[in-house]
């Protein structure tokens, strides 16, 4: 498959990826620097405060590896367990909110597939025309 991504989808999918990016940054750096926030809600939602520290640095790598075009795919596939886990963990506490993790899970993966060529010929989005099956599509 040779078709590129426009420049528009690629300009999207920069956007989208780096307000998440930002969004875990800040978000693992307040894990990793223990601030009172973060402390009290890892409590809050039953976990003990020393794994803080190992919880914002496993946010902080998926980030990192989500950044670099290379390891991107495998950031996104980690943040999925890590958002799986927070989605988990809310609604063990019947948190309304426990949509929000899904939600940036989603962008995780928009955000990659509408900028990166590689993820598109792995799941191209299309449909499937009448009278034929997957495997006589090239």
């Amino acid at each position: 498959m040779n078709e590129t991504v426009s420049k528009k989808s690629l300009w999207a999918g920069r956007i989208i990826s780096a307000v998440i990016v930002l969004f875990l940054l800040f978000d693992g750096g307040v894990k990793v620097m223990r601030l009172a926030p973060a402390v009290d809600a890892t409590v809050r939602l039953g976990y003990p405060a020393r794994l803080l520290l190992a919880i914002g640095i496993a946010e902080l790598t998926c980030a990192v590896l989500f950044v670099i075009p290379r390891t991107s795919i495998l950031g996104a596939i980690l943040l999925t367990g890590y958002f799986g886990g927070a989605t988990a963990t809310q609604v063990r506490l019947e948190d309304p909110w426990f949509f929000f993790p899904i939600v940036i899970g989603v962008l995780v993966w928009l955000g990659l597939y509408l900028r990166d060529q590689r993820l598109r010929e792995l799941v191209p989005l299309r449909s499937i025309p009448t009278g034929q099956n997957a495997a006589s599509i090239r």
